[in-house]
């Protein structure tokens, strides 16, 4: 979805913004570091991971995290940063959820990390509504014809989050390793859970 000269002018133009605010004093190299790596190795999609493995693991959470998505990721330390209230939205066999967001790029970053530079474009913020199906199979995932595709508009008041199907073939796993089958992307819609080894 997005060039590699999008991506190369968004770098520079990051690049540019932090080395100003480290100039000024505002913020150190250091900080930076350690906020990346945070949204990287700890509050980034391995959180959304684990209330998705929890959810496939356990009926009853999987039932309040549908009810009510911030309460019960609550329950797991997870929420925070732009995910104070989270709608979960659940994948089934007739039905595939998407997530967008038409006015800009609000996202859950306390539940699903560093959001991907895609997803804060116009193409994809345009093109995910008016054709989702072209726009997922872009990204790999190929539905039958007779799945319906559901695409969610986060705003700054409520942002989404994809409960993805648990993948066949993941029946006796633990919840460490479901969690390690949960993509972003499969959270987002746009992707799929990784296949278990056989």
């Amino acid at each position: 979805m997005t060039t590699d000269s999008q991506t190369a002018y968004a770098a520079l133009r990051t690049k540019a913004i932090e080395s100003l605010l480290i100039e000024a004093g505002i913020i150190t190299t250091g900080a930076v570091d350690d906020i990346c790596r945070a949204y990287e190795e700890d509050i980034g999609p391995l959180r959304g991971a684990r209330v998705v493995a929890r959810a496939w693991c356990d009926e009853d959470f999987k039932r309040r995290l549908l009810d009510d998505a911030t309460a019960a990721m609550a329950e797991l330390g997870v929420g925070g940063f732009a995910a104070e209230r989270v709608v979960a939205v659940e994948n089934t066999d007739a039905v595939h959820n998407a997530v967008v967001c038409t006015l800009c790029s609000c996202y859950p970053w306390g539940v699903l990390g560093l959001p991907p530079t895609w997803y804060k474009t116009p193409e994809y913020r345009a093109r995910m509504v008016r054709e989702p199906r072209a726009v997922l199979a872009e990204f790999g995932v190929q539905l039958p014809d007779d799945v319906e595709i559901r695409v969610w508009d986060s705003s700054s008041d409520v942002r989404y989050m994809v409960l993805p199907m648990r993948p066949r073939g993941a029946e006796g796993l633990s919840e460490e390793q479901l969690a390690g089958l949960v993509t972003r992307d499969s959270m987002i819609g746009t992707g799929l859970p990784i296949a278990p080894e056989r």
